[in-house]
């Protein structure tokens, strides 16, 4: 077990937690993290970028004009390629770009993750987040205590007055445990969680 010190949200130490060396100290492998942020990354790609095939353009059954007799060139349809109006060739189409990583893969890499931000001291376990009302400034004023940036903030359930205070800041972002991922906690360079966030994930990993 790891043993962590505990902060209040005046940077106040409040006690401590036993961190598991499962989750919390793990080896760190690059190029598994950079597949589960690949993964990541093409999951949440839209792929709706679409464009009518020859199938798809209205009108063109009927043969514009007689295949002889007139000077111009053969024409079979309206919907040709050829002419304005017509079909795109070889256009994109509606495509899911996700692709499979499984469920072990992702469960370490997130471990990786966990273990890099502790590794590299840019991990702070707070005792309590929720604020009693919705105010930026009251969370400026905490996030400077707390000597933070830009962090991502994990907790252990939803809070709205939280949610609502962290939202005009920019680089801040609070997400539930349940919806942490790799990239997000790549992507900031601090990681703040409470207790109940830790014990969650260290039950839901371990």
């Amino acid at each position: 077990m790891i043993n962590e010190i505990v902060y209040s949200k005046d940077n106040q130490e409040v006690g401590g937690i036993e961190l598991s060396e499962d989750v919390f100290s793990v080896g760190v492998k690059p190029q598994l993290l950079h597949l589960a942020v690949r993964s990541h990354l093409a999951a949440v790609r839209s792929g709706t970028a679409e464009v009518k095939n020859r199938s798809r353009i209205t009108g063109g059954g009927r043969k514009p004009w007689r295949q002889k007799g007139t000077g111009r060139a053969r024409a079979g349809s309206g919907r040709s390629p050829l002419w304005r109006g017509g079909a795109i060739t070889h256009g994109p189409n509606q495509r899911d770009y996700s692709f499979k990583l499984n469920k072990k893969v992702r469960r370490l890499a997130l471990k990786m993750a966990l273990s890099t931000r502790l590794a590299e001291k840019k991990l702070k376990i707070i005792d309590d987040l929720d604020m009693p009302e919705i105010k930026t400034k009251q969370f400026v004023e905490i996030k400077g205590k707390l000597g933070l940036k830009k962090p991502l903030i994990v907790t252990g359930k939803q809070y709205n007055n939280l949610e609502l205070s962290v939202r005009n800041v920019r680089g801040a972002q609070v997400v539930t445990h349940d919806s942490l991922n790799i990239y997000d906690i790549l992507s900031h360079n601090e990681l703040v969680m409470d207790k109940q966030a830790v014990h969650a994930l260290q039950e839901r990993l371990t």
